[in-house]
């Protein structure tokens, strides 16, 4: 049963997911002075799957469903994310772009799942792609600005993640569809396990130096704000997160929730300017509005733009 409004307790914990997500891009930057990005991806996971996977049945899901979700969702989304942090993006900037998965959802739903695009879904790519367009004019023109905080490569790489995260949607709507009383939780912790040895081959392949952590030594050099990063990331970001979320969403319709989402990208850009120092061109600053009048189109101007006559 739906409540009519927001209890205080409802109240309280979608804020809390709104500061937990937001700070997730700080975390991923203090962690990465110590990892190389897939290390960060096969501790992370680690992280988020134990212990829970020990006290969590597994869900009641095909074994597809899981394994998919994890590689996209996990692998994918964040091993592009901090693939990008790592080579030039800051966390401020990150935390908005992700949130262009929204819009690739949007497309991947059409192609693929057939679903009708609205008239405010439409008006909102419309600004995405305006927003996306002054990103992109920060490398094109650079000498409009003196500021360059990021590379053309990481921002590459970030709308990569935001296209993975969205493809991990489509797997977790088409397994919800599939499965009588679906387990959010009990999915994302499991396909947490998925990931982690990608991760691991990837870091044998491709990181130097990879042969060090077989040494206890190392893993005493890494230091507390690291690890402290990690738990974040693996039991705050994940477990808590999406429990808090997922419960919100059981209580509420997904229109009453999804708009507490809008305030990730603002917590995002201000940690990342006053934690870290990051600064944002005047490019920036007009993509960060279009995108963010982008979501709010998407979620609020349905109920304007439906009663305009075609």
């Amino acid at each position: 049963m739906t409540h009519a409004r927001f209890s205080p307790r409802d109240l309280l914990a979608a804020l809390t997911v709104v500061v937990i997500w937001g700070l997730n891009f700080v975390a991923m930057k203090f962690a990465l002075h110590d990892f190389t990005p897939f290390q960060l991806g096969a501790a992370r996971f680690a992280a988020a799957a134990l212990p829970l996977v020990f006290f969590i049945r597994p869900p009641r899901v095909h074994w597809k469903w899981v394994v998919l979700f994890g590689l996209l969702q996990g692998f994918g989304q964040f091993g592009f994310l901090f693939m990008a942090l790592k080579v030039g993006m800051t966390a401020a900037l990150a935390s908005v772009l992700m949130q262009t998965q929204v819009f690739f959802t949007a497309v991947f739903s059409f192609v693929l799942l057939r679903e009708r695009a609205t008239r405010a879904l439409q008006a909102g790519l419309l600004l995405a792609a305006l927003g996306l367009a002054c990103f992109a004019m920060n490398y094109i023109a650079p000498h409009l600005d003196t500021a360059r905080a990021t590379t053309a490569f990481g921002f590459a790489l970030n709308l990569c993640a935001a296209a993975m995260w969205a493809g991990s949607n489509i797997v977790a709507r088409k397994a919800q569809q599939a499965t009588p009383r679906f387990d959010a939780l009990a999915f994302v912790v499991w396909s947490s396990l998925v990931p982690i040895l990608p991760f691991i081959a990837f870091t044998l392949v491709f990181d130097d130096g990879a042969a060090r952590w077989a040494q206890l030594a190392s893993w005493r050099a890494v230091p507390l704000s690291t690890w402290l990063s990690i738990a974040y990331l693996g039991w705050a970001a994940t477990t808590l997160g999406y429990g808090l979320w997922t419960g919100l969403l059981k209580r509420h319709p997904a229109n009453r929730v999804a708009p507490f989402g809008l305030a990730v990208p603002v917590v995002g850009l201000a940690a990342g300017m006053l934690v870290l120092g990051e600064s944002v061109t005047t490019w920036q600053w007009a993509g960060i509005a279009l995108v963010v009048a982008a979501l709010v189109c998407v979620m609020f101007g349905g109920r304007y733009l439906n009663k305009i006559p075609l």
